[in-house]
């Protein structure tokens, strides 16, 4: 009893004890740090509160200014490779004005029952959109700015003229405008036995309204469109299955049929999202997503027929000068269509353009991806001759795409058959024989193997 009435007096008042003393200071000590516990903790929430508001404040700026990065890019890309409004613009404009005509014309410019879609452009003088024409679906291609003739080059761009439509004259009879078309093509394709033929098929083309008179402003569209390869092309090769129609024409603006797939394989991705793949997980995307393999042996021999169709055809040989996926195409059948014609040229045209090419090295005399010549080091000049044919750069192009789920009864012998003809060169003395030779049995082969499934 003494201590503990000792211990609150002492607490109490001023009388002290060893045993007392040791308890009030703990007492002291427990009291002031609950005290300071409780007056600390307000501090700490608000202190945690407010770092946490500075975090989210500061990745929400972050995501909102990445996002407008994102969308900017997106839109001034957008705004220079898309400039559709302007190129119809142009076009009506000059239609209007009776510059040109064309069996497109009057759907375009005055009833709008010719539409342009989505935008498909990879560069701003050559606009591309997938198009409708009343019930017809198709792909609307325009050339912006001030072109007419494109000239073989590094870029392949066009070169400007000083005035559009300029050509043929005014008082230019039909007679004159023959002999002009059928001086131009002598001069794209090279002298051939039926050159007037496919004078004819031109001039047909150029009648657009079919009443069996060419009239100047028509006259003047066939002329600007027969400066592009690709029309050139539909013309020549207008009855073979592997090439698109052409639909109709304004000017240089020509619909073409839409091809339903427009790469031989692969899926597209948005480009932010492209840049972190890297190439050997793109290039086993691009595998995952194809057709079954007897679907792909049946869209492989369409692309070995359209390389016969080009190579030594009626009109002439043409240089298929980039051969990628992207340019080739199939439909619902799986029969490859043609998506994109614009760098297969005329040899007598590269030949042309390449022998008056200076160089000091192989890698100055290239047109185009894939057409190349070698240079003479002594003239410092690109020889004529191309280095591989349009077969031995299909077969690269078929290689992975061809060997992935091949059957394993024929797939070493389709290796086989694969790396021979990647290996033809474009000027070996017989190179004709063997590129007949192995186009033919790579043909055979597929057929045999898919000639009794369902997909053939």
């Amino acid at each position: 009893m003494q201590i503990t009435d000792c211990a609150r007096s002492i607490c109490g008042v001023t009388v002290f004890c060893k045993v007392d003393v040791v308890r009030c200071a703990i007492f002291a000590m427990a009291k002031g740090l609950i005290s300071w516990a409780w007056l600390k903790k307000p501090y700490y929430i608000q202190a945690r509160i407010s770092y946490l508001r500075v975090k989210y404040l500061f990745f929400t700026w972050l995501a909102v200014f990445i996002s407008s990065w994102v969308v900017y890019v997106q839109y001034s890309s957008y705004t220079e490779l898309c400039r559709g409004h302007q190129c119809k613009s142009t076009i009506c404009d000059k239609y209007r004005k009776g510059v040109i005509d064309g069996s497109a014309c009057s759907s375009l410019c005055d009833k709008d029952t010719l539409y342009l879609g989505k935008c498909l452009s990879t560069k701003p003088n050559n606009q591309v959109y997938t198009g409708s024409w009343g019930d017809v679906e198709g792909v609307v291609k325009c050339q912006m700015g001030e072109v007419l003739h494109y000239e073989l080059g590094a870029e392949m761009e066009p070169r400007k003229e000083a005035t559009l439509f300029d050509k043929p004259t005014k008082g230019t009879s039909v007679e004159k405008f023959k002999e002009m078309v059928f001086s131009h093509l002598k001069a794209k394709v090279g002298e051939q036995a039926n050159l007037l033929d496919l004078a004819s098929l031109v001039l047909s083309v150029a009648d657009g309204n079919k009443d069996g008179h060419i009239s100047l402003p028509e006259a003047k569209s066939a002329w600007a469109l027969l400066q592009l390869n690709e029309v050139l092309l539909m013309i020549s090769l207008q009855d073979k299955e592997h090439t698109p129609r052409l639909l109709g024409f304004c000017g240089d603006l020509y619909v073409m049929e839409k091809v339903q797939y427009t790469s031989l394989y692969g899926i597209s991705v948005p480009w932010l999202l492209e840049l972190w793949i890297p190439s050997g997980v793109r290039r086993s995307m691009d595998q995952w997503f194809t057709p079954s393999w007897p679907r792909k042996a049946k869209i492989s021999i369409g692309l070995l027929e359209f390389v016969e169709d080009v190579f030594h055809g009626t009109f002439g040989n043409f240089l298929m000068c980039d051969v990628s996926a992207a340019n080739f195409g199939y439909n619902d059948k799986h029969d490859l269509k043609m998506v994109d014609m614009r760098r297969i040229v005329p040899e007598a045209s590269l030949r042309e353009a390449m022998r008056d090419r200076r160089c000091g090295e192989d890698g100055d005399c290239v047109y185009g991806a894939d057409c190349r010549t070698s240079c003479d080091l002594t003239k410092r000049r690109c020889t004529p001759e191309v280095v591989q044919p349009n077969l031995a750069k299909a077969c690269l192009a078929l290689k992975d795409y061809l060997l992935r789920g091949a059957p394993s009864e024929i797939r070493e012998e389709l290796e086989k058959q694969l790396y021979a003809c990647m290996g033809l060169k474009g000027a070996s003395d017989q190179m004709e024989m063997e590129h007949s030779l192995i186009l033919n049995n790579l043909k055979t082969l597929l057929w045999k193997k898919i000639s009794y499934t369902k997909d053939s």
